[in-house]
């Protein structure tokens, strides 16, 4: 039964199962685009609203939240949680959630996806074939670095991170990690090497990044790490855009420094038009869709959903990136 002491607001296009859960639940207002709703509409939607449930498209920032006096909790349909001001929401006591787990096959999928594109320079190859260009085999035709064997250094080896070395395994890659914390458990499991950030530059073959979006992280490969990395080497970022300087990196790509990139998130997020980026043959771009498969986006609409009926209820939530704020409540 639809409690109507409760109002939701999911200003963007949400998948089932979770729009069903909170419809079930409570008074919603939805913007059922898959544009994120204009910013005047979502200042109007909050002014009365319990929770909100939404992607990382919409910014949850100080004005939000003063024009959201009755807001408990923001639900983000992401791992990552950086388009919401935590450090403000728990000032006001709003929790914010997020939707660990259940994208981490789906995003190491995409990471080696990107892997293999940009080392077998797949796209590249797409747009020669149809170009009309080819007119005959040839040694050097889009010649390309093997997968197999090759060196996989992996910085941030949590539950995405993870799962790119399981499937790396399959291609019989050499595994190197760095991490704030070792992990015995992956080596033992996959035979992963602990070391530091400059040797893992220097002696990968691709490096791929999986750590949140911090302060600490932010433009954590820049020039002086991108020299570090071999000629022949790649670099893929399926994490977080703000982890690598893009300046840095359309140098390191123009000057083949580096072999290659593969991306799928940017600083800033769209990317612009005009970016240099885009007029680069050695970089595979990807618009954000790591975890896009539709079993994937169900999962996070029904864990999202979990996540900001259970606050609303007074009952813990399963993913809850600020605690404290619940524990006067439960």
């Amino acid at each position: 039964m639809t409690d109507q002491t409760f109002h939701i607001v999911v200003p963007q296009y949400l998948h089932e199962p979770g729009l069903g859960m909170v419809h079930a639940a409570a008074r919603v207002t939805y913007w059922p685009e898959d544009s994120p709703m204009p910013r005047e509409r979502l200042l109007e939607a909050v002014k009365d609203a319990d929770g909100i449930l939404s992607h990382p498209a919409s910014r949850f920032d100080r004005e939000i939240l003063d024009h959201a006096p009755r807001l408990r909790v923001i639900s983000n349909i992401a791992v990552g949680y950086d388009n919401v001001d935590v450090a403000a929401c728990t000032e006001r006591g709003i929790a914010v959630c997020n939707t660990p787990g259940v994208l981490t096959d789906a995003t190491a999928d995409a990471t080696l996806a990107l892997m293999l594109a940009t080392c077998r320079r797949v796209v590249e190859a797409d747009r020669f074939t149809r170009s009309g260009q080819w007119r005959y085999w040839t040694p050097l035709l889009m010649v390309g670095q093997d997968l197999t064997e090759a060196t996989l250094g992996i910085v941030g080896l949590g539950r995405i991170g993870l799962e790119v070395a399981r499937r790396a395994r399959g291609f019989r890659m050499r595994i190197l990690y760095h991490n704030r914390h070792r992990r015995p458990d992956a080596e033992s499991e996959l035979g992963a090497t602990y070391v530091d950030l400059p040797t893992l530059l220097a002696e990968s073959d691709v490096v791929s990044l999986h750590v949140p979006a911090t302060p600490e992280t932010r433009h954590l490969i820049g020039a002086a790490e991108l020299a570090r990395m071999k000629p022949t080497a790649y670099l893929i970022n399926a994490a977080r855009g703000s982890i690598v300087d893009q300046e840095a990196l359309v140098h390191a790509l123009r000057e083949h420094r580096i072999a290659g990139a593969g991306l799928d998130v940017y600083d800033p997020e769209p990317i612009p038009p005009n970016h240099p980026l885009l007029a680069l043959e050695n970089c595979v771009l990807m618009p954000h869709v790591g975890a896009a498969t539709l079993r994937t986006r169900q999962r996070m609409s029904e864990l999202a959903a979990r996540n900001v009926l259970a606050v609303l209820r007074g009952e813990p939530p399963p993913a809850c990136v600020n605690p404290e704020v619940l524990q006067s409540r439960l």
